[in-house]
């Protein structure tokens, strides 16, 4: 099909890329952060690609300033990431980590002073280890109130700076491939954990729905 006329992107059409914790930052037991599953699951013989793992990546975490230069040269208008719940919590729950919240406002800002329109992700896979070690993690409704209140802490700290957010990246993946392909963290393959995992997702996703909307965010 030929098109004559196409019809043009908004002016406010934000462009822009995306990445994950585990997969940019490095920095994996720096500054109180705790373990993820995916920390524990790369040390598993064959899982990766020749062995790699996350542990230092790109060193997003050190050379986030010079990243986000990279974005401005670029022309990009928005950066979508997620923050790593252990940096935030490194068992999960408990006390907040003050130095882990301090560099996703630091990026943050980062951005923001860049004009570029930060989007944040609340899960993009890196479950708590000590929340698997605890209850299963995702096996158990108990996350429903441990995501929450972890989101909850996000969306009052970023209050007023982010203005997208994203609450489970590609539930359908991390819950087949972790659950049904035993390809991701727990390496499982069972149907009905599978779909059980996803429903307590499905909840949980629902309750920081419903906390965002009653904060007012």
């Amino acid at each position: 099909m030929e098109h004559k006329e196409l019809t043009s992107f908004p002016k406010d059409f934000l462009w822009g890329s995306a990445s994950a914790a585990y997969q940019v930052e490095g920095a994996w037991q720096e500054d109180g952060k705790g373990e993820s599953v995916w920390d524990r699951f790369v040390r598993i013989p064959g899982k990766t690609f020749k062995g790699t793992n996350g542990d230092l990546a790109v060193d997003h975490y050190h050379r986030y300033k010079e990243d986000i230069a990279l974005m401005k040269e670029q022309g990009l208008k928005a950066y979508r990431f997620s923050v790593a719940w252990t940096r935030i919590f490194p068992n999960g729950r408990g006390e907040v980590n003050q130095a882990g919240l301090a560099f996703y406002e630091r990026l943050i800002d980062e951005l923001i002073e860049n004009d570029i329109e930060p989007m944040l992700t609340l899960y993009h896979w890196d479950l708590p280890q000590a929340l698997q070690d605890e209850y299963n993690g995702w096996e158990s409704r108990q996350i429903i109130e441990d995501f929450t209140h972890y989101a909850e802490t996000l969306f009052e700290a970023f209050r007023g700076k982010v203005h997208y957010w994203i609450s489970l990246n590609e539930q359908n993946i991390f819950t087949s491939l972790g659950y049904l392909l035993a390809a991701h963290p727990p390496g499982v393959t069972d149907p009905k954990r599978m779909y059980e995992v996803n429903h307590i997702a499905n909840l949980a996703n629902a309750s920081v729905i419903n906390k965002f909307h009653e904060l007012e965010i």
